[in-house]
């Protein structure tokens, strides 16, 4: 009976369209990764038929002999990449070819560069590679059937890359795919067995599936990999190489992972883990619906990607790898993952390892750990908040910036707490939008001058982190912008001396501030914090920081309305002049441009800029008649 070919011409989706300009200019370099690629895909075809045929056997329709055939024809000028796996249907081509039907796309155009080689590394994470073949063919053939359809239901795509694709419905007595590379000009090197199979052995050398070729001259066929799963391999047999290029393969990244761990397990129970942490974030590392890395498989059986965090927290969705059981049934479903305590063994273990590979690091290769932060930091912070049981382990890995390490944030608490002054009893930090709009707060002043490290605070996660940390050290966490700073036992006792005269001098001053910015201020005190500023705004110890209330204001979220404490420096030559000061109405104006600096030092908008500039002019006017 004729099929009934059903064809029509369809338009790219604009993503894809983009996404093949880019691609091609930035890819060439390094063409030879289409192969990759597409074996890749033919791979991941084959793992999802096995498992759906756990559940329905006659998907295998009488073919369990599962490979990725690679073929080449000279005259053609063609190379043919094929599987028997789980094929697609016409709806499922149009949808997962002509559309990018993924979350991320924005992000991902926004973080192209126009740099080629960092562009490439992009591309490789965006999980594109059908597209690849445009790099090396000017019109690429794709014929595939979806196992479970009648051989009448196959599909032929046709494309140029040029922005339109032809689809047309075929007999395909085969389930599975088949993608035909016509090959542009100048392409003609890559028509040879031996340079087909070393680009095989270099980059898929590693995958479990065989990936077989014709013998040239002859009627018979050969494996070209070593076709087996490389984590359950011994690691005494595995090279270095060979890590890197697996690691390559399952997260579609060109660079070489920072560094992996690997091991087996046995007991109660027996499962491997292949866990590696790349070199560079990946640009979608902060959408929540984003696929995570981590695979799990059941005796080499490809069984599902851990979608939602069940084999690693979400706080480590950065590590990429396998991890492989003997016990696990084969057709275990999600919702058994719920349930299933080796499920939970395996999480508690990955997790333990891929902490314990990290604070390795940090302790022997500073350099490659400072890599990891750079690229991770933020994420792990997250760990703090969702790991109470490894709260401590992740705290010892934390980095920040500081008033003496400046801005890279290289500091951890061991070294912060290592070089603390004599009678230093706290941890000290300010939360800020940046590193820049810290380094010269007023609040900073006194703990210059006495030489007192202070942690700066700057990725929005922190404001979670300082009600996770509580002490490190034996010393507690306080945050300078809030409560009262008690450095006393950092003072001799002249120093204490005259600080109490300073203060019993401005007493009555105090009350005058109070009943001018009563609206404004919850109190007005002296205070320790400054040395060359004369006042300054803080919160009561229990109030909500100045920093994550700009963040929650800007956010268009609710503030409980809640006045600043404004500290007077009672040394300063201004404040020591106002102590004399009789006129009520010069005073006020005082009070005011006092209390407006600072809110501006602070980092805040002035309510009414106006009346601050009418005062300020009015004082300076006045001052220069005097």
């Amino acid at each position: 009976m004729p099929v009934e070919t059903h064809k029509e011409t369809l338009g790219f989706q604009a993503e894809v369209k983009q996404l093949l300009d880019i691609m091609i200019h930035s890819l060439y370099s390094n063409k030879e990764i289409f192969l990759r690629e597409l074996i890749s895909n033919a791979s991941d075809a084959i793992d999802r038929l096995r498992f759906d045929a756990l559940s329905n056997p006659d998907l295998y329709e009488r073919d369990a002999d599962f490979k990725i055939r690679v073929s080449y024809d000279r005259d053609a000028r063609t190379i043919t990449v094929s599987d028997n796996g789980i094929g697609m249907s016409r709806e499922e081509v149009i949808q997962n070819i002509g559309t990018i039907a993924k979350s991320g796309t924005r992000e991902f155009f926004q973080s192209l560069t126009g740099d080629q080689r960092k562009d490439a590394m992009l591309i490789g994470q965006f999980g594109v590679g059908f597209y690849s073949s445009f790099v090396v063919a000017d019109r690429v053939t794709l014929l595939t059937r979806r196992a479970g359809l009648p051989a009448d239901q196959g599909v032929r795509w046709v494309s140029d890359g040029q922005g339109e694709y032809t689809i047309e419905t075929i007999e395909k007595p085969g389930r599975g795919t088949d993608v035909i590379l016509h090959l542009r000009e100048g392409e003609d090197e890559l028509l040879n067995g031996y340079r087909l199979r070393s680009i095989i052995r270099k980059y898929s050398d590693h995958i479990q599936l065989p990936i077989v070729m014709k013998v040239e001259g002859k009627d018979e066929e050969e494996v070209v990999n070593k076709a087996s799963a490389l984590w359950a391999r011994p690691k005494s047999e595995i090279s270095e190489q060979e890590y890197k290029d697996f690691y390559k393969y399952i997260s579609h990244d060109f660079a070489d992972p920072l560094a992996w761990v690997h091991s087996h397990m046995e007991g109660t129970h027996e499962y491997t883990l292949l866990l590696f942490i790349p070199s560079q974030a990946p640009f979608d590392l902060w959408l929540r619906e984003r696929h995570h890395g981590v695979k799990l498989y059941v005796r080499r059986v490809y069984i599902m990607d851990d979608i939602e965090n069940k084999l690693l927290p979400r706080y480590l969705r950065f590590v990429r790898g396998v991890i492989d059981s003997d016990d696990l049934p084969l057709n275990v479903s999600r919702e058994m993952l719920q349930q299933n305590r080796l499920i939970d063994t395996m999480r508690a273990t990955a997790t333990k390892k891929i902490l314990g590979l990290l604070s390795d690091m940090a302790e022997k290769e500073p350099g490659k750990y400072a890599i990891f932060w750079r690229e991770f930091g933020r994420v792990l912070k997250e760990g703090l908040v969702e790991d109470k049981a490894n709260r401590d382990q992740i705290a010892r890995l934390l980095r920040f910036a500081s008033t003496t390490s400046g801005p890279e944030q290289s500091v951890s608490l061991e070294t912060y707490v290592s070089r603390k002054k004599e009678g230093q009893d706290k941890i000290y930090y300010l939360l800020a939008e940046s590193y820049e709009a810290a380094k010269d707060s007023p609040l900073l002043e006194i703990f210059k001058q006495k030489g007192v490290e202070v942690l700066i605070w700057t990725d929005p996660i922190d404001h979670f982190v300082q009600h996770e940390l509580q002490e490190y050290g034996g010393l507690a966490f306080q945050s300078i912008a809030r409560g009262e700073v008690d450095l006393s036992k950092l003072e001799d006792k002249q120093e204490q001396e005259e600080r109490q005269k300073s203060a019993d001098e401005v007493r009555d001053l105090l009350e005058r501030f109070k009943k001018v910015l009563s609206d404004k201020v919850k109190d007005v005190r002296t205070t320790t914090r400054l040395t060359t500023s004369p006042a300054c705004l803080v919160v009561d110890e229990g109030g909500i920081d100045p920093n994550l209330k700009r963040l929650l204001q800007a956010a268009g979220q609710a503030v409980p309305a809640d006045k600043p404490i404004m500290e007077i420096n009672p040394q300063h030559p201004i404040i020591q002049r106002l102590r004399h000061e009789q006129d009520e109405e010069r005073f006020a104006d005082w009070a005011w441009v006092l209390f407006d600096q600072a809110v501006l030092s602070s980092g805040d908008q002035l309510e009414n800029p106006i009346s601050f500039v009418n005062r300020l002019n009015n004082l300076l006017t006045r001052l220069g008649t005097e």
